[in-house]
């Protein structure tokens, strides 16, 4: 493991370091973090075992990859002196809404900079990230960049021109799926069920579901029809999903957020 750096001691921010700790319980030297209070990053260094630095400098002066993970919206107030003290670094940001050239206003004499989009299940290290790299990463920083986001689960690299419907997909889509789950168990106490029984049933109905297509071959749609008999019960169900468009509100859904996250990028 490389010489890592945290700005922000945060939820992202711990859910890498978990990721980082629990593939190499041994490198915990290597972690190091600081937040601005000094509050989140003295809990994260207790509860990990990482250490934790008192000011930038002591901070940066060693290390070989930057995570900023404090908060947006302090970006455009965030110290001027990380512009020397990040020369040569990979900076890995984790910051929503935040461009590349955003960061590199702040980070310009970085080696690199990575823009992410993780979202909420990395907090258990089943997450989807998204990133893009302002330059071509050589192979070994490629290598360090893949393996730090692995931490978290899963990534892929696409253009940053798409990171907005990424957004809308894996980035809101956590929520989206909450909402249905929500809708399902809702939909099971009207059957009859009792709250707890329906939330149960819901909850693991939907893990199951999301754990057969990863491991599927088939599309959402084959597997669908592997359970929907003609004119039986799941054809009912899913006779007044379609009466309601459900593809289309989804599709309105994402797009919604799309248009969101591009107007953040754009004002902030």
């Amino acid at each position: 493991m490389v010489k890592t750096a945290f700005i922000g001691a945060g939820r992202m921010a711990s859910a890498i370091v978990d990721g980082l700790i629990a593939k190499s319980p041994d490198e915990k030297s290597k972690i190091r973090c600081f937040s601005a209070s000094g509050t989140s990053a003295t809990a994260l260094s207790q509860r990990t075992g990482i250490s934790h630095a008192d000011d930038l400098p002591a901070l940066l002066a060693d290390a070989e990859v930057v995570v900023v993970a404090f908060k947006p919206q302090h970006l455009a107030s965030a110290d001027p002196r990380l512009a020397e003290l990040t020369a040569g670094k990979i900076v890995l940001s984790v910051l929503a809404a935040k461009t590349v050239a955003q960061l590199a206003t702040v980070f310009p004499r970085a080696r690199n900079i990575i823009r992410t989009m993780p979202n909420t299940p990395s907090a258990i290290g089943a997450g989807i990230t998204g990133w893009c790299a302002k330059n071509e990463l050589s192979e070994d920083d490629r290598t360090v960049v893949v393996s730090l986001l692995g931490a978290i689960g899963r990534e892929i690299e696409i253009l940053e021109s798409k990171i907005d419907g990424l957004m809308g997909v894996s980035g809101c889509g956590p929520a989206f799926v909450f909402e249905f789950t929500a809708s399902l168990r809702d939909g099971g106490v009207a059957a009859g069920l009792t709250l707890e029984e329906a939330e149960q049933l819901a909850i693991e109905t939907v893990l199951g579901s999301a754990r057969l297509m990863a491991r599927s071959s088939l599309s959402p749609e084959e597997l669908r029809n592997q359970v929907t008999s003609p004119h039986g019960t799941t054809y009912a169900g899913l006779q007044r999903m379609a009466a309601h468009d459900i593809r289309g509100i989804m599709k309105e859904a994402v797009l919604a957020a799309k248009a969101r996250s591009e107007e953040l990028s754009r004002t902030s």
